[in-house]
């Protein structure tokens, strides 16, 4: 909002100058009739949502005591690794929620205040309540928001659809939130055949809806929300891990290369919660290859 001000007053001012050059005779006076048209500080300030108010985003570490919030707020780990707290916050964006953000630091030290695992809200009634896809889908009903995450005519499908993610993604791979499904409990990458597999039959998972390219046909919603995270991830690290290993390879996967080009076209996530191919391969880099 404040860019949007600032390229508007840059705007206007360089429409000041070169309308008061060009409205300048030769005499040297100034046509003030022209110069009514332009807009005054005071028409500026009148304009709407030039005094919105930004939403909150603290480190919860800076507080003594859980900080004070009337607005739907969000805990989340603060360095975006953990995938969980992606899913709700791919949720409140994309159903263009008013929300406030409380950072969690769950690697050097969470605050003494907070208990409990990342993801929690605090609801408006004071409430707090976990668990990443309870969470999605309490939005979805608390909130009308710009889309429906869980549309009546096919809630159960969605439903269905996130739950799949469990039974696809290899079980047998260390809890991480820097490297989530990636590493055997010794350390090591899973095989890349184990990759494979998960890369196969989440293909063949898309394809089963050929209305696509998302989860549950033409248009986004809590299922998308469900996988999102951990394919995000999958299609910075794997080809790190292993030669020729590549999610978004239309030959191997097309239904899954659909996916990743249709997520682009979200824009809540796109824009904003995405997080960046090279950043996902730097946090390999990390001590225990972000298997922490």
């Amino acid at each position: 909002m404040i860019l949007n001000f600032l390229s508007l007053l840059l705007a206007v001012q360089s429409t000041q100058q070169v309308a008061s050059f060009k409205t300048t005779s030769l005499s040297g006076t100034k046509n003030t009739e022209l110069e009514a048209t332009i807009p005054s500080w005071s028409d500026l300030s009148s304009m709407p949502n030039f005094d919105f108010e930004q939403p909150m985003a603290v480190d919860g570490k800076s507080y003594s005591s859980r900080p004070s919030t009337t607005k739907p707020t969000l805990y989340r780990e603060r360095h975006g690794w953990c995938p969980y707290s992606e899913r709700i916050w791919l949720a409140l964006e994309a159903k263009g929620i008013d929300y406030d953000t409380v950072y969690i630091d769950n690697i050097y030290g969470r605050p003494s205040w907070y208990s409990g695992d990342t993801p929690q809200m605090k609801w408006e009634d004071g409430k707090m309540q976990s668990e990443s896809m309870d969470l999605v889908q309490q939005v979805d009903k608390r909130f009308d928001g710009a889309i429906s995450l869980y549309p009546d005519d096919i809630a159960n499908e969605v439903i269905n659809k996130a739950r799949a993610f469990r039974d696809i993604f290899p079980t047998r791979s260390r809890p991480s939130s820097r490297a989530a499904f990636l590493f055997r409990f010794d350390g090591e990458p899973l095989w890349k055949n184990e990759f494979e597999k998960v890369l196969q039959d989440t293909d063949s998972f898309l394809a089963e809806t050929p209305s696509g390219p998302f989860f549950c046909g033409e248009h986004f919603t809590a299922a998308d929300i469900a996988w999102a995270p951990f394919l995000e991830r999958y299609a910075g690290q794997l080809p790190c891990l292993h030669d020729g290993l590549n999610p978004k390879c239309k030959d191997n996967y097309p239904s899954l290369s659909a996916w990743y080009e249709a997520m682009e076209t979200v824009p809540e996530y796109a824009c904003r919660v995405k997080g960046d191919s090279s950043s996902w391969r730097k946090v390999l880099t990390m001590a225990g290859y972000g298997n922490a």
